[in-house]
């Protein structure tokens, strides 16, 4: 088993619905986004899965979160845009686009702060 990982970033803003404390006002983040991928075998040349296949799709799908204000974004429009569901709403979105034979998006991280984040796997 081989897994390749990835760490890219994005500026969004939030605010968590029903939460005591300073993150119920509206407030912004440099997210860092952390993908992996689990491959089972490798092709001719030793590639489990291209970085730049990675790279590319991550880049696509968060480029509609960047410079946004989440709340105003389904699915977080019902549910809050915590670090969890953020975690969890990338991770989904990335299998669709990288799962194959042999190839699993295994596990995506995000963290709101150096230090402070949020994995969510199946």
């Amino acid at each position: 088993m081989y897994e390749i990982s990835i760490e890219t970033h994005f500026s969004a803003a939030h605010h968590l619905r029903n939460y005591i404390g300073k993150c119920k006002a509206p407030h912004g983040h440099n997210w860092i986004v952390e993908v992996n991928v689990e491959c089972t075998s490798l092709n001719d040349i030793g590639i489990g899965i291209d970085f730049n296949d990675v790279k590319s799709a991550t880049k696509e799908l968060l480029e509609a979160l960047d410079h946004k204000d989440l709340n105003e974004l389904p699915p977080f429009t019902t549910e809050n845009p915590t670090s969890e569901n953020v975690a969890r709403y990338i991770y989904r979105a990335l299998s669709q686009e990288l799962n194959r034979h042999a190839i699993k998006v295994s596990r995506v991280k995000v963290c709101e702060t150096p230090g402070s984040g949020a994995s969510y796997w199946e």
